[in-house]
């Protein structure tokens, strides 16, 4: 099992075995206790959203934009179908907390959405699941004939007069459709690429009709923070970051897997509960939000707290909260090697900065990597990168870019280097061999 441990424990609390994914399972932790309260009581839809403002709860998913705010946003008066749409693409190297989530307690995910649309007066619901993950997609789909049998899902749930129905809808692995837009496109049956904003999905979002998207891990904590009161959850983290959150660490420790800490929690206390570094090693840098995010030199990350806040303040972002651990035999330039190359692959093609840049990218680390680096090759770097941000659809360009410019900005010596001996300055016979980023425990 991939969830290793939690302090204050609200998603995971109750998770301790294979088989407790079943919805009577997830009754007797409490499960559908707040579904089955907001509709009998016929809670007002102000009050939900309200007391999710209250939790602080920001979106899980990346972005950290606050969720009660995104839920204010869909019109009240609207009169034909509204939608929600939950987003377990989960494509983002280093990032596996969402696909257990969906695993091990996926009825958390269909309560916190079935309230949702409650509160948004929406009708209808899709779990837009990542192509790479079939077994978690047919979980997903046996939760849901559970939960539909129970009278959860369907029309007049529990006789209340408000209906709401939810499917899955399995994707094809593409990474650009994390990106909401392009993931409404992949559902409506087109290529997913990301469309023009404004207008935004509130407004025009699925079939045309507004929409909020949330991230699995968003949706999964609502039934808790209205069951514990926003201000409870809010309490668990600190201002501004309220509640805990999902941590998936990989890399160079001794017990990567997904942990539930509060927000605001030292990292040095995440990375005490994960067995600390692998071999005694020691730390040299730290991706803290995702592939995406820019890389954050050690000594600088053992200083830093669990939050949005902090990890901004540090130079980076919380992001999806996948943390990549890398010690003192990396080579950061073999590192930013294969992230490039997996934004390079990953480019959808629509915008010209993102499709030339990223090949751009690729193209120069990867020289640089192989020996063939030139002098000029940093400032080319730098030149592209900037050409890039700031100048496409979406935020893919940027996420290929931010990582170049923190790596050469932490560890230019390296790259240097690579460039004037034509070899690593980590001595090859010390070097781990593979590169952290595809140790995800099964």
């Amino acid at each position: 099992m991939a969830i290793l441990g939690a302090i204050h424990p609200v998603l995971m609390a109750g998770l301790d075995g294979d088989n407790t994914w079943h919805l009577k399972d997830y009754v007797a932790r409490g499960g559908y206790e707040m579904l089955k309260k907001i509709l009998t009581e016929k809670m007002p839809q102000e009050q939900v959203i309200a007391e999710v403002k209250a939790s602080v709860l920001r979106g899980r998913g990346g972005a950290g934009f606050p969720t009660g705010l995104k839920w204010s946003f869909m019109p009240r008066s609207f009169p034909g179908d509204k939608y929600v749409v939950c987003n377990t693409d989960e494509g983002e190297p280093g990032t596996f907390k969402d696909r257990d989530i969906v695993r091990y307690n996926p009825h958390a995910v269909i309560e916190g959405m079935a309230i949702a649309a409650y509160a948004m007066g929406a009708t209808r619901g899709y779990n837009y699941i990542h192509g790479e993950i079939w077994e978690m997609y047919r979980r997903f789909e046996a939760a849901l004939d559970e939960a539909r049998a129970a009278g959860f899902i369907g029309q007049d749930i529990l006789g209340s007069g408000f209906g709401f129905e939810l499917f899955a809808h399995h994707g094809y692995g593409a990474y650009i459709c994390g990106e909401e837009t392009a993931l409404l496109e992949s559902i409506e049956g087109k290529k997913g690429q990301p469309r023009f904003k404004p207008p935004f999905p509130a407004s025009f979002g699925l079939y045309g009709k507004p929409t909020t998207i949330n991230n699995t891990e968003t949706f999964a904590a609502i039934p808790f923070i209205l069951k514990m009161g926003g201000e409870n959850f809010l309490n668990l983290g600190k201002p501004n970051n309220g509640g805990t959150k999902l941590f998936s660490v990989s890399g160079h420790v001794n017990r990567p897997g997904n942990y539930e800490i509060p927000l605001g929690t030292p990292f040095s206390t995440l990375l005490e509960m994960c067995g600390g570094m692998r071999g005694g090693r020691k730390l040299k840098a730290v991706i803290p939000g995702g592939s995406s995010s820019p890389v954050v030199p050690g000594a600088v990350m053992m200083d830093a707290t669990m939050d949005y806040d902090s990890i901004s303040k540090a130079g980076s972002m919380l992001g999806s909260g996948a943390v990549i651990v890398m010690d003192e035999t990396t080579c950061m330039v073999k590192a930013l090697d294969r992230l490039s190359f997996f934004y390079y692959e990953e480019s959808c093609g629509q915008c010209t900065p993102c499709r030339e840049g990223t090949n751009w990218l690729y193209k120069v680390v990867h020289r640089i990597e192989n020996g063939q680096g030139r002098p000029d090759d940093l400032d080319l770097l730098s030149s592209v990168t900037t050409n890039i941000m700031g100048r496409t659809i979406c935020a893919l360009g940027d996420a290929a870019s931010m990582p170049v410019q923190s790596f050469i900005k932490h560890f230019r010596d390296e790259f240097a280097y690579h460039i004037e001996h034509k070899t690593c300055l980590v001595p090859k016979d010390v070097q781990w061999a593979g590169s952290g980023f595809h140790e995800v425990p099964a």
